[in-house]
């Protein structure tokens, strides 16, 4: 315990070429009484060379951590000693425990003669919770645009910040698919396929500023999609040589994100499916709805779907998931229940002939059909939180979605990207048409930016914060859409649907605007 400065030396002096925290900090998975603090030394990031990866020699090196009530570090109220290890790139994870709950706390790492920066967490609050503020994202493919949203996201004051998947893109440079317009920045880098690929590819994300800020601000809750190894990924083709692929991947993903030992992966195989409490207000039940899931029907996006999508023996969560789930939800006692998940949940059918999405949870409806009927039977009433498709949805869930009268069990909350896709807009050609077909679909936007909620006892209130424009830095931030849910009438009811001022739709700034603002 104590107070001041933490002065002792450490066992040994570790001496790098440059400072060794340039990948930032970060902390997640918060408990009343703890959280999860990561950094990763790497004075040089982006070295290529796999016996050194980011620059370290390969030899352990002691890293000493603090976290404090206060930012100056005053007082310090936990303090020790961790070992970054080459075997993990370097990478620390340290599980405190002893805080206290629903607290801000201060934490940061020293090694050497080097300090790191300062983040600032909050432990998760216990028994009568009286309010919870988060925001959840996903897709950050660095090539389509500059990560603006996570610079706002960072002034939010926000509880946790949930990341829903496609952290990273493995597309090499001259592969990937360009961003409408143009890309906005390029990596140099090839495609990401072992675990010197990976590795690289999350450091030249982390070094990114405003991601950087986002993880300083707040505790994350992550867990992935398929970009984080590879597009529409499955084990078919090359079961050998694809399971070293995913292994690397997964090791990778572990290195660079704030997960518990419990998270650590075991070759191909890492457990990310979990529940996290926020007092009798919220319990988080965070889904893997990519690695259990049976092969599609037909390989690809969207086609017009057959009747063997229907096979009741098919999945997207898996057995041993599925379970734990409807038991989850079955046994919480807390007012609501927010399921944290990848792809879209709703039926969707496009334009023409009625076509489907496969890789989403329209191809597996008889998984989606048995958890409606638990949530239906249990008279349990969800909030659904889906990332993937780049735009904004909101949506009623159905007890039978082939009635549009049956009942409303629950709502659907569809988050943008933070930059794939590139620049956004209002709509699409086909929008109207989208949302004829499928009525229990509310709202559509195709902005980039992240989903802002406040959850209380009697109101889940959603904010569709968007930025008009990525393809360069410096956009502004503004609510296009606000949604309501009541505690125990589990419909949508929007309460804000406004086209951007004039100041807010802002128009793409020339490189010789933005140099001169």
């Amino acid at each position: 315990m104590g107070t001041g400065p933490y002065l002792s030396r450490p066992a040994r002096l570790a001496r790098f070429p440059a400072h060794p925290f340039q990948l930032g900090v970060a902390s997640g998975d918060p408990t009343p009484d703890g959280v999860v603090l990561w950094t990763r030394l790497a004075p040089m990031p982006l070295h290529p060379d796999p016996a050194a990866p980011g620059g370290m020699a390969p030899q352990a090196v002691p890293v000493r951590w603090e976290v404090a009530a206060d930012e100056r570090f005053g007082e310090v109220v936990r303090r020790g000693e961790t070992i970054a290890r080459p075997e993990l790139a370097h990478s620390v994870h340290v599980e405190v425990g002893g805080l206290r709950p629903g607290r801000d706390y201060f934490y940061r790492f020293l090694t050497g003669g080097d300090v790191s920066a300062v983040g600032r967490t909050r432990t998760a609050p216990e028994r009568s919770v009286q309010q919870v503020r988060y925001a959840f994202v996903s897709c950050q493919m660095y090539e389509h645009g500059f990560f603006t949203a996570y610079r706002h996201l960072a002034a939010e004051d926000l509880d946790v910040v949930l990341h829903l998947g496609d952290y990273i893109y493995e597309y090499g440079a001259a592969e990937h698919p360009p961003a409408l317009g143009g890309d906005a920045r390029g990596h140099g880098q090839g495609p990401a396929v072992d675990l010197t690929g990976y590795r690289l590819r999350h450091a030249l994300y982390r070094l990114d500023p405003d991601l950087q800020a986002a993880h300083a601000a707040a505790p994350w809750i992550v867990t992935w999609d398929d970009h984080d190894v590879a597009n529409n990924y499955l084990d078919r083709g090359d079961p050998v040589g694809f399971a070293a692929r995913r292994a690397a991947a997964y090791q990778a993903y572990y290195e660079h994100l704030p997960l518990r030992a419990s998270a650590l992966p075991r070759g191909p195989q890492m457990r990310l499916f979990r529940r996290l409490g926020y007092g009798d207000l919220m319990d988080l039940h965070v889904l893997d709805t990519r690695q259990y899931r049976n092969a599609p029907p037909v390989p690809g996006g969207a086609t017009v779907p057959g009747p063997e999508r229907h096979d009741p023996a098919r999945s997207i969560l898996g057995d041993v998931q599925e379970n734990w789930l409807a038991d989850g939800l079955t046994r919480s006692r807390a007012r609501w229940q927010i399921i944290a998940q990848q792809v879209f949940f709703s039926p969707r059918a496009f334009p023409p002939a009625d076509q489907v999405q496969l890789d989403s949870w329209d191809g597996y409806p008889a998984n989606r059909a048995r958890l409606l009927r638990t949530l239906a039977e249990r008279r349990i009433r969800p909030v659904v939180l889906t990332g993937d498709v780049h735009s904004n949805w909101a949506a009623d869930l159905k007890s039978d979605f082939g009635d549009p009268e049956s009942a409303t069990v629950g709502a659907e909350l569809v988050g943008t990207s933070i930059s794939s896709g590139g620049n956004g807009s209002d709509t699409h050609t086909d929008t109207e048409i989208i949302l004829a077909q499928n009525p229990h679909l509310r709202f559509f936007d195709n902005h980039r930016g992240y989903v802002r909620c406040t959850v209380t006892p009697d109101h889940l209130r959603a904010d569709f914060r968007v930025v008009p424009y990525v393809s360069l830095p410096g956009a502004p931030v503004f609510t296009r859409a606000s949604f309501q849910l009541d505690a125990g009438r589990p419909g949508l009811r929007q309460v804000l649907d406004r086209a951007p001022s004039p100041a807010e739709r802002v128009a793409e700034p020339t490189p010789e605007a933005a140099a001169e603002g």
